[in-house]
């Protein structure tokens, strides 16, 4: 049993007869009362997410994972498959056990959770930018680019970013996989 000290981005913990994933989390100490725990917790299962208030010192269930590397293969409808790096066996996951499936690309490699207690796949750990080319945008105009002015932009995967007005399309920019933004214009 952890407790509230123990609380980290990616822990996995049971809660409410499922298993979730702390995706945020915030010590609070107010000036009056008892410290507590702010976080925003998704279900592996559903992929819903629920914000929940830990009181400080409140005993957690962690959920033990062992973490392996996995090659995404390719997407058919909602499922996703995946080949280990290390022994070439292939998973099959849904869509709701991926972060952010959007900007996920053949043969990139990622990480998968899972549970030691019965060896099932938990959720998928993207790198924490990816490197996707836009294959669709806007032209820029030139000479419009004095403001932080952004257009929409498509990447190779179908995902949609706002980016400058700089980027054109065959343009390869790294984006953030956590939250979703442009980071730069990669030169080749």
């Amino acid at each position: 049993m952890a407790n509230t000290s123990d609380i980290r981005k990616g822990l996995c913990i049971k809660y409410n007869h499922d298993i979730y994933k702390i995706i945020e989390f915030l010590h609070v100490k107010p000036g009056k009362g008892p410290a507590f725990v702010r976080t925003k917790l998704k279900s592996i299962t559903t992929g819903k997410v629920i914000d929940n208030t830990f009181s400080s010192g409140h005993k957690i269930d962690a959920v033990r994972i062992e973490t392996h590397k996995f090659q995404f293969l390719y997407k058919d409808g909602d499922t996703y498959h995946f080949m280990n790096t290390d022994d070439f066996s292939q998973i099959q996951l849904q869509k709701e056990a991926l972060d952010t499936p959007e900007f996920m690309k053949e043969s990139e490699v990622v990480t998968i959770l899972i549970n030691t207690e019965d060896n099932l796949p938990l959720s998928v750990e993207l790198p924490p930018h990816v490197i996707l080319e836009v294959t669709k945008t806007e032209p820029g105009v030139r000479g419009n680019t004095a403001t932080n002015a952004t257009k929409r932009a498509i990447v190779e995967t179908g995902a949609s970013v706002n980016v400058p007005l700089f980027i054109n399309e065959g343009d390869k920019i790294r984006i953030d996989t956590d939250k979703g933004n442009y980071q730069e214009r990669i030169k080749e």
